[in-house]
């Protein structure tokens, strides 16, 4: 029967976001535009495996009958008088409500960070990094001045007319169900002047078999609107084939397509697990940082199957620091017909989490012993996320920890912690580190001198999350970390480096105005005492013994997670040209408190902080240059 519907299209505008979006794509200038039709296709392949798992608990959704003797399928249709390019699924379909909810608004995580780096990137770069991320359906207005979505859901009685330029605006109406497919959605491409070659047959087929050939679902393709169709992609799923008979340029469209990237696959895995649960795993490790590697949702990109049955893309296969990895798992053992809420809450799937995430771990420690150079690429795309399981996953923190690369005062490139242990340093006890947001100013901090100066390796830890896994427990080897700001130093013990010369005795002036500091500033610091750490500088701040590191304290304190910071120690350098002379003003000049207080906000500027009071500090400081030139 058909359904008509007399009712006015509404215009609507596109949210600001996509409109942004939309703009980039008209006025694109990426080459390789090509990538648009991948897009599409793995859209329609969604929609069918969403109605192959609806059907499980819906099978009336089968009906009308759609000719297809109710097998999911994609249909190209090719009219090249007509400069038009028609995607067909027969899938899940959608409601004039979800028409919109999903074409006029911003529904993937991370496209927001991807327009901000087009925005922010030059001319060609920005051309690239379109073609870098997949950018769904709104790829088709690279070739397109104009596309209609006809769409009808599974089991409506309705359909939904969908049209728009590109330019800022779209209209959705309820249409004639006689323009739409029985079930599923019709996209039709209203092909731009220079993309007529889109609309001939040895083009779309050659771009549909290299790019989206692997997709489980069969693609059929008409040549002409009357044509015979024919089929291109018989949707054998790619995971159930030997690997043997898979090349690397298959694994590479199906991960594009798959994955929605256009990079490059760093590391294929390919198995299938047997024994007490049976289950196949086809994933990819990306060479390039996914744009939503950092989105506060910290969400995977695993997909999951049961006997080639589409069920979701939401399970918690992996945990959320192996959220970079991307393909799926096919399990043989879980049941079709439950929840996606009890699929998760289900003994197999938790016993496939754990194969899976130990087997990923074990993949990359393969990959770190046999190519260095891969995995040091691996680790600066992917470090600072894997670091996560540092603080997250105790069952697994010795492996991640075998797997860390550090930077640090050895210089030079990315350090294990098996390197750093093989150079302690006799009476060693703990492995030591220090935590900031800038490398140089790390390597530069007054805190690492003495260390330095014994020829003990430190840490340089950059990343916001290292900050809170070293405050875990952790330890390696039996050697726990210690961060070189905070308590005290205990490096009596640790003899000098080679050609280090020993330090001078302090003299009874400087210990005598070390204690004045600490009887002025007592009220704004936890003590005030002489430093063992340092070795050139005359002061630095530290944390007290039992209190944060001060750089966690900082993270907490710019989240709004503590209402004040704890005191810190200020650290004088007795042996200090600057402190022995200081130690020599008499007990009535002016100048010597002016002189302590000056010497808290130098700590404070060497460790990133501005002075508490700049305009007491400005005054302070001129009058003791002033003294100076007199």
């Amino acid at each position: 029967m058909t359904t008509t519907t007399g009712t006015a299209p509404e215009t609507r505008s596109f949210e600001a976001d996509v409109a942004r979006l939309l703009h980039m794509m008209v006025h694109s200038v990426y080459s390789d535009k090509d990538v648009f039709l991948r897009e599409l296709i793995s859209n329609a392949a969604d929609a069918c495996e969403k109605l192959r798992y609806e059907l499980l608990s819906n099978p009336d959704l089968a009906s009308p009958d759609t000719g297809d003797g109710g097998q999911p399928r994609i249909t190209v249709t090719l009219d090249p008088d007509a400069r038009q390019l028609i995607v067909e699924d027969n899938g899940i379909g959608m409601s004039e409500v979800e028409m919109a909810e999903a074409l006029g608004t911003i529904a993937r995580s991370g496209t927001r960070a991807f327009m901000e780096r087009v925005t922010a990137a030059k001319d060609g770069e920005g051309a690239q990094l379109i073609g870098q991320f997949g950018v769904g359906f709104y790829s088709a207005f690279m070739v397109a001045d104009r596309v209609d979505v006809f769409s009808r859901r599974a089991g409506a009685d309705t359909a939904a007319h969908w049209a728009s330029d590109g330019l800022g605006s779209y209209t959705i109406e309820l249409a004639d169900t006689a323009q739409a497919p029985a079930r599923g959605t019709r996209i039709i491409l209203h092909l731009k002047e220079d993309a007529a070659s889109y609309a001939e047959p040895f083009t779309t087929q050659r771009i549909v078999t290299a790019q989206s050939g692997h997709v489980p679902v069969p693609i059929f393709l008409k040549e002409k609107p009357d044509a015979e169709e024919k089929q291109i992609a018989d949707g054998a799923a790619l995971w159930t084939r030997p690997r043997s008979e898979i090349t690397a340029e298959e694994y590479t469209d199906f991960y594009r397509s798959a994955a929605g990237q256009f990079d490059e696959p760093a590391l294929t895995l390919h198995y299938r697990a047997e024994g007490l649960h049976e289950y196949s795993v086809l994933a990819f490790l990306p060479s390039m940082r996914p744009f939503d590697l950092f989105d506060p949702d910290r969400a995977g990109r695993m997909k999951l199957y049961v006997r080639r049955v589409f069920i979701t893309d939401e399970a918690q296969i992996l945990p959320r620091y192996l959220r970079f990895v991307r393909g799926l798992v096919d399990s043989s053992d879980l049941p079709l017909n439950v929840s996606r809420e009890m699929i998760q809450e289900s003994p197999v799937l938790a016993a496939i989490q754990k194969g899976v995430s130990n087997r990923i771990l074990s993949e990359l420690e393969k990959l770190a012993e046999k190519d260095a150079d891969a995995y040091r690429a691996f680790w600066e795309n992917f470090g600072a996320v894997l670091k996560e399981g540092l603080y997250e996953d105790y069952a697994r923190r010795e492996a991640l920890l075998g797997l860390a690369r550090f930077k640090s005062t050895a210089g030079g490139d990315w350090r294990s912690l098996s390197d750093y242990v093989a150079g302690l340093k006799d009476n060693q006890t703990a492995i030591y580190y220090a935590t900031g947001t800038d490398l140089d100013r790390l390597a530069a901090s007054p805190q690492l001198e003495g260390f330095r100066a014994r020829g003990i390796e430190v840490l340089l830890l950059t990343d916001q999350v290292d900050s809170f896994w070293v405050t875990a427990g952790v330890d390696y080897q039996g050697k726990p970390f210690k961060s070189v700001t905070q308590g005290l130093a205990d490096l009596g013990l640790i003899p000098l480096a080679d050609g280090e010369a020993p330090a001078a005795e302090a003299s009874e002036e400087a210990a005598g105005f070390i204690a004045y500091v600490k009887s002025v500033l007592g009220d704004e610091l936890s003590d005030v005492r002489a430093s063992e750490r340092l070795t050139e500088s005359a002061v630095c701040l530290v944390a007290p013994d039992n209190a944060m590191d001060r750089q966690l304290e900082k993270l907490l304190a710019g989240a709004g997670r503590i209402d004040a910071a704890a005191k810190p120690v200020l650290e004088i350098n007795p042996r200090h040209e600057l402190i022995a002379k200081l130690g020599t003003l008499a007990e009535g000049s002016s100048l010597r408190e002016d002189a302590a207080r000056l010497l808290l906000d130098e700590a404070r500027i060497a460790d990133g902080e501005l002075p508490a009071d700049p305009r007491a500090f400005s005054a302070r400081l001129s009058r003791m240059i002033g003294s100076a030139i007199k």
